[in-house]
């Protein structure tokens, strides 16, 4: 029982002591059982106060503390910190939430307000008079990092990680790294070349002994938790042997081995624009030795003959790796329209942005699709993003680089090709930042831009072989416009990938948009709820390259932090099974979400057990047991009962 607590009573500026009267709130728990002090600071979380707090500790020998201010996801470390410095366990700390919970949710009631901060405080200093010091577990962990996705995120990920000191297996599910990033020719703002920008990461990812570089690689299991994952590789034959791009005669005997193939099939890399062999490499793709592709390559062995490098008795081969953390950069697919949608796949002039970006890069002089002349281009933007319908499936996010991806690749095709006129069918721009200025150097140069209404789009179609683009314009008081185009742009959104199986594997959770879901957007956004897994670049939602970097080097930072050390201090808030109690029945584990009970023997009889590592704490399992045999270590069926007595006094 602790019986000398330190309050303190924050007034947060005025964020609080506008609406919670913060002095009759002192008065009013002053003298419950067991409070030393009770103080009204102006900002609990200055230094100065903290500084004060742990005096106070020191000095007058307090044994809990209790600290009445914002929410513990804003500063529940930070007065953890200030427990410890003083010499007090952090855990005979406790926050009462009196702004977002108080001052805020009931700002037109201020005596409600007060009352309510009164009680909860009540509250607070009840369960930290029963509160135990606690030793959180402390587990070692491996010093190496599997970063799935070798893009542009997963790329600069490994590197940083590998300075940092970690070993790091980075996998990539094609043959080639690079990703989206690779297959785009100028990016904006600096004009290099998205394979160039691939390029410089991957000589620096060889330059490092401590990265090992799997292609055609991709995750078959996973067990374990945080600090010894046990992971399990697929690695898909590539079916030429690696480095004999070095032979001095190959690249002559490739391209005669490519002409010999007789299978033919939609190029991906150009988003269906042209089609390759079945023996490939991209433009400028790397590791430079070509692949087979073995689900269309009919084995005929005509490549072989004139290439031995080339080897069609290759096998699948399997890895098991064990690593302290996991890190997710496996990037994201563009919205591929239905059917009609705006035309497209029905009228033979209708294609995506990405195809358009690609047909700039792989066109000659002359910007020409189909055979025909590209003079008029109208593009269609938010196609895939900010759907407004309700039906499922329907993304209702805004993918937020596509409008700048759009307007840059308007100015490319104006700066590349005569007499290119651009036509932009908005529902208002978002060139958000120092993207605006792309925006203006494309207004003022002659581009026109049309706006719809969220509830009436753009009309495609097609009237005396041209193809025609209707609208509506909110910017000329609704005035019925329309445009005849040599080629629709449908600037079209990110969406997660469609193979979601490492997802799925290591279960990953998914927020409402499917992409890979953070803690927090804010205060852990590159954290996942599962201990050791994190998330880098656009599996975790829409990023243009700059925000896509900046997200990798946090996550790096975030997964070096973590096992640097070779061993992670868990918290201490677990399930806890009194065996004695426990007659093994499931309904514990069967309530569990992170799979974190299993059976176990102990005197004669099966009983629960918790894996500490594993654990989060969440108290699923509490209510399912029949027998009230788990307790939650920190937040014991005493501490909660008093708190709810104490409120409801």
């Amino acid at each position: 029982m602790n019986e000398k607590i330190g309050v303190y009573i924050c007034q947060c500026g005025s964020n609080i002591s506008d609406y919670v009267d913060v002095e009759k709130v002192r008065e009013a728990v002053e003298r419950e059982d067991g409070v030393a002090l009770a103080k009204v600071t102006m900002f609990a979380c200055a230094d100065s106060t903290q500084q004060e707090m742990v005096k106070d500790i020191e000095e007058q020998g307090l044994d809990g503390l209790v600290v009445a201010s914002c929410s513990p996801k804003l500063h529940l470390f930070t007065f953890r910190n200030v427990a410890e410095r003083g010499g007090l366990n952090k855990y005979n700390y406790v926050q009462s939430n009196i702004r977002e919970q108080g001052s805020w949710a009931h700002s037109d009631t201020p005596e409600e307000a007060t009352e309510k901060a009164i009680r909860s405080v009540r509250a607070a200093i009840a369960r930290t008079r029963l509160s135990e010091p606690l030793v959180p577990p402390v587990i070692p962990s491996e010093r190496s990092v599997l970063v799935a996705g070798a893009g542009i995120a997963g790329l600069r990920t490994a590197i940083d990680l590998a300075d940092a000191g970690s070993k790091v297996y980075l996998i990539e599910r094609d043959h080639f790294v690079g990703g989206r990033t690779a297959q785009w020719g100028e990016i904006f703002p600096t004009d290099e070349t998205g394979d160039r920008v691939i390029a410089d990461l991957y000589e620096e990812v060889l330059k490092r002994d401590d990265i090992t570089l799997h292609t055609g690689c991709d995750v078959s299991s996973s067990s374990g938790s945080v600090g010894n994952f046990e992971i399990g590789l697929g690695i898909a034959p590539r079916g030429v042997k690696m480095g004999a791009e070095l032979a001095g005669d190959f690249e002559e005997r490739l391209a005669r081995a490519i002409e010999a193939c007789p299978v033919e099939v939609p190029n991906a890399f150009d988003f269906g624009l042209t089609r390759r062999k079945a023996i490939y490499r991209h433009p400028g793709g790397l590791p430079a030795a070509p692949a087979i592709d073995f689900e269309h390559c009919t084995r005929c062995g005509e490549c072989t003959k004139i290439c031995p490098e080339i080897d069609l008795d290759q096998k699948e081969s399997y890895e098991q790796i064990r690593v302290g953390a996991v890190l997710l950069a496996t990037g994201f697919d563009p919205y591929e329209p239905e059917s009609g949608e705006f035309g497209y796949g029905e009228i033979e002039n209708v294609i995506t942005l990405q195809q358009f970006r690609r047909l700039i890069e792989i066109t000659g002089e002359t910007l020409v699709y189909n055979g025909k002349q590209i003079r008029d281009i109208a593009y269609i933007f938010c196609v895939g993003s900010r759907q407004t319908g309700a039906l499922e499936g329907e993304n209702k996010y805004c993918a937020r680089y596509c409008c700048t991806s759009a307007i840059h690749t308007a100015l490319l095709a104006r700066r590349r090709f005569e007499g290119v006129q651009n036509y932009h069918f908005t529902r208002g721009v978002r060139t958000y930042g120092k993207q605006e200025s792309i925006y203006e150097e494309s207004s003022a140069g002659g581009d026109i831009y049309l706006q719809s209404f969220d509830d009436a789009p753009p009309v495609v179609s097609r009237e005396n072989g041209r193809t025609r683009v209707r609208v509506k314009d909110v910017l000329t008081e609704d005035k019925e416009l329309e445009v005849d185009a040599d080629l629709v742009v449908l600037v079209t959104g990110m969406v997660p990938r469609a193979d979601r199986r490492i997802g799925e594997i290591m279960k990953v959770p998914a927020g409402r948009d499917k992409f890979y879901n953070e803690v927090h957007p804010k205060l852990k956004p590159v954290e996942t709820v599962l201990d050791g897994i994190y998330l880098a670049g656009t599996a975790q939602g829409p990023k243009n390259i700059t925000e896509t970097l900046k997200s990798a080097l946090s996550a790096a930072i975030k997964t070096n932090a973590l096992i640097g050390g070779g061993e992670i201090e868990l918290e201490p808030t677990l399930a806890k099974v009194d065996r004695a109690l426990c007659e093994w029945c499931g309904a514990c584990e069967e309530a569990c979400p992170f799979d974190a009970i299993d059976t176990d023997e102990y005197e004669g009889k099966a009983v629960a057990v918790v894996n500490e590592s594993t654990c989060k704490g969440c108290g699923m399992c509490l209510p399912v047991c029949p027998v009230n045999a788990i307790q939650l270590v920190g937040f014991s069926d005493a501490e909660i009962e008093t708190m709810i007595d104490t409120l409801a006094e």
